[in-house]
């Protein structure tokens, strides 16, 4: 008999299963997996089903049992709570097969006063938004759209500050998944040989000094093959960019692992001065010569890289610096989209 960590029945019982078959990686009886669990035949029987319904491929062997022979598709709620390694984002997570807005659902929630670190995860998302009241479009079985809710006791004017934390956690967490060494377009578009990988949206509810909730909602461009006519020249993905598929569940882990580190360092000191180097090192725009529009007037400069609040530092030719506000200019390079 197997003697590892105890496992229980209740809410989390499929997730069990799943570490339980993920422990053991060999055929274990229905009956050994019943007495482990404390749970009928049946009930295993039922948990395989919604492990398979979640993509993990299960094989069944009269006389041998159940074996995990590949999950690297699998995507839901026990698969990604499986790989999650946090103490507090993520450990309530929400998933949907399909759902208008991961965003939306959020702020449905936080109006019903969900706690922060509660995590919206979808396959499909059929009114995703980007910036500047844009769609961001997440087709069935192969992206992701997810969206963290927090609760920052800080003033509001550190909500753009956030987008550029998420930013570094997915440029992060795509690293570690798939070794693309992606950067960041200021403020916060995750790109690779300057087409678009991650789009990420913040949005805020707040008081003129008190903010209600902030809800980042993120869309990565996983394991699409291709894409329309009209942005095949600026969105890419990871499966394009790497040559294979890659697991969306372990995805979703590592970025949500790298933000819950990155927004811990954030929230001792209210802004980015911690973490402000590493961004720099990842911003493609620093030591560039970029355009800035303005709506009061637009004009091109050297990118120095970001200042404590984020605001890019930019360098016109007559030596004067520039700071410029994420929440209220477009920054393009001179000679393309970065």
């Amino acid at each position: 008999m197997h003697l590892g960590r105890t496992y229980s029945a209740g809410d989390n019982t499929t997730l069990d299963l799943l570490s339980f078959l993920k422990e053991r990686n060999e055929y274990v009886s229905g009956q050994e997996v019943a007495d482990a669990m404390g749970i009928s035949r049946n009930a295993v029987w039922k948990q395989i089903e919604r492990l398979r319904k979640e993509g993990i491929e299960i094989e069944a062997v009269t006389g041998k049992g159940y074996r995990i022979v590949d999950e690297s598709d699998a995507f839901g709620e026990r698969s990604i709570k499986s790989v999650l390694h946090t103490s507090w984002l993520g450990q309530e997570l929400l998933f949907f097969n399909e759902i208008d807005s991961t965003n939306d659902e959020l702020k449905r929630r936080a109006d019903k006063g969900a706690k922060e670190g509660l995590v919206a995860v979808a396959d499909i998302q059929t009114k995703g938004k980007g910036r500047r009241g844009r769609s961001w479009t997440t087709p069935a079985g192969v992206n992701i759209a997810m969206s963290y809710l927090l609760r920052p006791e800080l003033p509001p004017d550190i909500a753009p500050m956030m987008t550029l934390i998420m930013a570094m956690a997915a440029a992060k967490g795509i690293k570690e998944i798939s070794s693309l060494e992606t950067r960041i377009k200021w403020p916060n578009d995750i790109v690779i040989n300057g087409k678009k990988l991650v789009g990420i949206l913040t949005e805020m509810t707040a008081e003129p000094d008190f903010i209600h909730e902030v809800i980042v909602g993120t869309g990565i461009n996983v394991n699409t093959e291709s894409f329309p006519e009209e942005i095949s020249d600026t969105a890419t993905s990871m499966r394009i960019e790497g040559g294979r598929t890659y697991s969306r569940s372990k995805t979703v882990a590592a970025v949500t692992e790298a933000f819950e580190s990155y927004y811990e360092i954030f929230l001792q000191t209210g802004d980015l001065r911690g973490l402000k180097d590493e961004y720099n090192v990842l911003c493609a725009n620093v030591g560039a010569e970029v355009r800035v529009l303005d709506p009061k007037g637009e004009y091109e400069g050297l990118a120095q890289g970001i200042d404590d609040k984020g605001e890019l530092i930019v360098r016109k030719d007559d030596g004067t610096e520039e700071r410029v506000y994420a929440g209220e200019v477009s920054v393009r390079g001179i000679y393309g989209y970065v």
